[in-house]
């Protein structure tokens, strides 16, 4: 049993990494863009410190930013340095990991666009609330740094940003990162394997606040959350402890929880999180109710929160194989390249400070050449400091479309996974058709959110079908343990697949 969980809580733990590393990176050059290029004094203004407006811009600046919980610690590291008052950084800090342009356009495939839109509301509600009373409560937090020495014109700009990314991870960022892992993995220790499978049924008063309770060891992206999201939407679970999963699972982890609390003190840090937890425990409450779907047959159980628990069950043999088969497995291609940059970037900086060179480095980066550029424009580092970010989003934008591809090469996309379902459903491969059930889920929103994409209007017709194959799917995937009905599930699937493809027909060229 000891080898069990510790076996699943190194997987959990390389699990949580990896899909971190992405939104890490981001975060490490945000910093380095805010620090070398934005300034101090350009970061107070872009947040408007010492307005009315900061705590809404605080926001606004998060939903654009594509960082997670993680990727969020170097860069409120930054903002601490630049003087802003701590419910700015704070309202920063819990906006930005909820949502991003992808996970928005995700969240759209709920059976109602509106929760997603009442959940962005909520989250400016909770982020004001909080900032609101942190500043009240402990007006002259802001501790403002000297601002950051100027990086000479040209590539040295570039290489001064390379220089503060790989120091935030060689700096306690990265200790904070490592505790927001480990509070992942161990929760897997604590939850037995599929404890979480009825723990937020809608019937159940008690399912928002437990889930917020479970939500804040956890880590989730912004992308993951939403998929949970999805999920907990069609099995009927309770809406309440959706919105307390996305704010406290994708919002905050215990990194960011400790490094509140080095910064502003343990009694200053209960009372913010207390605070935190009443307004969001109360908004769930709120939400319960109105926002639940009409006409949802609850499955009375979901696999939607199998991620935070023990991997394996009891007496599972060869825990170690199956975790490197399911890390190899469920790893995506940018994940690994992500990993592999961070890890360059993390080396760079190391060998830096332990050869003594950082010094040498950073005076070589202040020089300034001897003449002026005979025909390139030197332009302020504030305004490519503003460059920069404004290019970061619109990355994200352009992630969106690369993302979520034209229709005509979904369907077609959907035409091979569906293949492969029915293929291994019936020549009873249960591993394939398990690895491919999600695979088919995933194409499937896609579909939906790549018409909205380019301006087509998803029917109430076209709606109605995906949500018939996505049901179909859940189901294959339940009956997968019941040998019996699978291969009736897979054929069910096959007719609600192509009912699926009629009704996009008219998108298949595209």
């Amino acid at each position: 049993m000891i080898e069990i969980l510790w076996w699943g809580a190194v997987l959990r733990f390389l699990q949580a990494l990896l899909q971190a590393t992405p939104t890490i990176f981001v975060g490490v050059l945000v910093a380095g863009v805010f620090r070398r290029l934005v300034g101090y004094q350009g970061m107070r203004r872009l947040f408007g410190q010492g307005t009315w407006r900061s705590l809404l811009q605080a926001w606004a600046i998060g939903m654009l930013l594509p960082v997670c919980s993680l990727g969020v610690i170097p860069v409120a590291r930054q903002l601490r340095k630049a003087g802003l008052s701590g419910g700015t950084i704070l309202a920063f800090a819990l906006t930005a990991p909820l949502f991003n342009p992808i996970s928005v356009l995700y969240g759209l495939t709920l059976s109602n666009p509106v929760v997603i839109v009442t959940f962005c509301f909520c989250s400016l509600v909770i982020v004001t609330v909080v900032g609101l009373a942190w500043d009240r409560l402990f007006p002259g937090t802001a501790v403002q740094y000297p601002e950051p020495p100027a990086a000479a014109h040209g590539i040295k700009r570039m290489l001064a940003v390379a220089l503060t990314a790989a120091d935030e991870l060689t700096s306690p960022t990265a200790v904070y990162v490592a505790i927001g892992l480990i509070g992942a993995a161990s929760l897997s220790v604590l939850l037995p394997f599929g404890y979480l499978q009825q723990a937020a049924e809608h019937h159940d008063p008690w399912a928002p606040a437990f889930m917020a309770l479970v939500a804040v060891p956890a880590y989730a992206t912004p992308m993951t959350a939403m998929v949970q999201l999805a999920s907990m939407f069609e099995h009927g679970n309770s809406v309440g402890a959706a919105f307390a999963l996305l704010v406290l699972g994708a919002g905050i982890n215990l990194g960011l929880i400790a490094w509140v609390m080095h910064i502003y003190g343990i009694r200053r840090t209960v009372l913010w999180f207390g605070i935190l937890g009443a307004v969001v425990v109360g908004l769930a409450y709120g939400v319960d109710k109105p926002l639940y779907p009409r006409g949802v047959d609850p499955a009375g159980h979901t696999h939607a929160f199998d991620g935070y628990c023990c991997p394996f069950q009891a007496g599972e043999d060869q825990p170690l194989r199956k975790s490197m088969a399911l890390l190899a497995e469920k790893t995506a291609p940018y994940e690994r390249q992500a990993l592999i940059a961070l890890i360059a970037l993390a080396l760079f900086g190391l060998v830096l400070k332990r050869s003594g060179w950082i010094e040498a480095w950073e005076a070589w980066i202040r020089q300034q050449p001897a003449a002026a550029p005979q025909y390139d424009m030197v332009l302020p580092a504030p305004v490519l400091g503003g460059v920069a970010l404004a290019g970061l989003v619109g990355l994200s934008v352009l992630g969106c479309y690369v993302y979520y591809p034209p229709p005509g090469d979904i369907l077609e996309e959907l035409r091979i996974v569906n293949t492969e379902v029915v293929a291994s459903a019936g020549s009873r491969d249960w591993d394939t058709t398990a690895y491919w059930i999600p695979i088919q889920r995933d194409w499937t929103r896609k579909l939906q959110v790549s018409l909205f994409l380019r301006g087509h209007q998803v029917t109430r017709y076209q709606r109605a079908k995906a949500d018939v194959l996505l049901e179909r799917l859940e189901l294959l995937d339940h009956e997968l343990s019941h040998s019996s009905e699978v291969q009736a599930q897979a054929r069910a699937v096959h007719q609600a697949y192509r009912r699926l493809r009629a009704a996009y027909a008219e998108f298949a060229d595209e």
